[in-house]
């Protein structure tokens, strides 16, 4: 196995539509539901690009399972864009989509808390360990490769012992969200049942404290959105592009996960008719929290120009992701996707 792993350590991309300079052009580039001008605030959209949390291959950890892969290198790229996913909703719900990373500034404690979720170890939540394992559920072996659906669904199973962050994830079935089901789901009261016994376990190991502070507390769960999709049969169908596009737009939009077979990208926006990502595919060592909880995080933030490829050469399944943090982001959200009806549905159970 780590024969064939090392193939892939050095692996930067596979793409060639890596182009290191954004062209000089009056048209705005949106990231996340923010739009940007190039000729006046390039600077502003780098920084924009380099806050967002960048989690890639890693070599040297504990083998998964006990006796599993120490690298993810080659298989877990759709893994670590979930995770990128799931930790600019996380830093959406206790920092705010505006907060900004400076390298060597200091970060508050939740920042690193988030950071603490994902590090590469058994007793960490949404870990590569965690997701590999609760895909054995979805179907897949650990080592093998998740397309965009089944990670979806592992982040929804994970999020469950969360006590934390308190999540409500929806994945929609069939291109359809339903509006009563979701709302249901976010102002349901507290757990009290096994799920929320068990999830207090994992809370106490993979967060190091067993105080719910973020809460399980009456009100409106914050929204973990996933809507798995396909854009055509063997390449993207033209029709849906501008809908596709319109979706980073939003003040809700976390972007989409997608790529080519084998190779997932972590999509958080577009200039013109070219998606900007973030690639996993470069092999890291293994990083841990310091005594104070405190994480090196310079590894954890892409300070290289931003990858693009052209929307064309995506394929066709992806999936969108959003957050809504009050009911009020949620019922905002409804209103924008009804002018996209024929990308995904919005429905009321009456």
């Amino acid at each position: 196995m780590e024969a064939v792993l090392s193939r892939y350590e050095n692996q930067i991309t596979i793409l060639s539509d890596y182009l290191e300079e954004f062209p000089e052009t009056d048209e705005p580039v949106w990231i996340l539901g923010r739009q940007h001008h190039l000729n006046t605030d390039k600077s502003k959209l780098l920084l924009d690009i380099s806050a967002r949390l960048w989690f890639t291959y890693r070599r040297k950890f504990s083998p998964i399972g006990g006796t599993g892969p120490s690298s993810d290198a080659g298989w877990g790229c759709m893994l670590r864009c979930g995770q990128m996913m799931l930790a600019q909703a996380l830093i959406c719900r206790h920092l705010g989509r505006d907060w900004q990373w400076e390298k060597h500034k200091k970060q508050p404690e939740e920042y690193h808390r988030i950071l603490r979720c994902f590090l590469d170890r058994k007793d960490c939540c949404y870990s590569i360990h965690q997701m590999a394992q609760m895909g054995v559920g979805e179907g897949k072996s650990i080592g093998e490769w998740f397309g965009p659906n089944t990670v979806a669904q592992v982040l929804k199973k994970l999020a469950l012992f969360d006590e934390w962050n308190s999540l409500a994830v929806y994945v929609s079935m069939d291109n359809t969200v339903v509006i009563e089901d979701i709302k249901k789901m976010c102002w349901s009261p507290a757990q009290s049942s096994g799920v929320a016994h068990s999830s207090a376990h994992l809370h106490r190991s993979a967060l190091g404290q067993n105080k719910n502070t973020a809460g399980l507390c009456p009100g409106w769960k914050p929204l973990l959105l996933i809507i798995p999709l396909r854009l055509g049969i063997n390449h993207i169908n033209p029709v849906y592009i501008d809908a596709f596009k319109e979706c980073f737009k939003m003040p809700q939009s976390l972007g989409a996960l997608g790529g080519k077979p084998n190779n997932a990208y972590y999509f958080i926006g577009f200039l013109g008719n070219e998606l900007i990502y973030l690639d996993p595919h470069t092999t890291q060592s293994f990083v841990d929290s310091e005594e104070n909880g405190t994480v090196d995080d310079k590894s954890f933030h892409c300070q290289q120009a931003p990858h693009r490829m052209k929307i064309m050469n995506l394929d066709p399944s992806v999936a969108l992701g959003f957050f809504c943090k009050e009911e009020c982001d949620f019922d905002n959200w409804c209103s924008l996707v009804q002018k996209f009806f024929g990308l995904y549905s919005v429905l009321r159970r009456f």
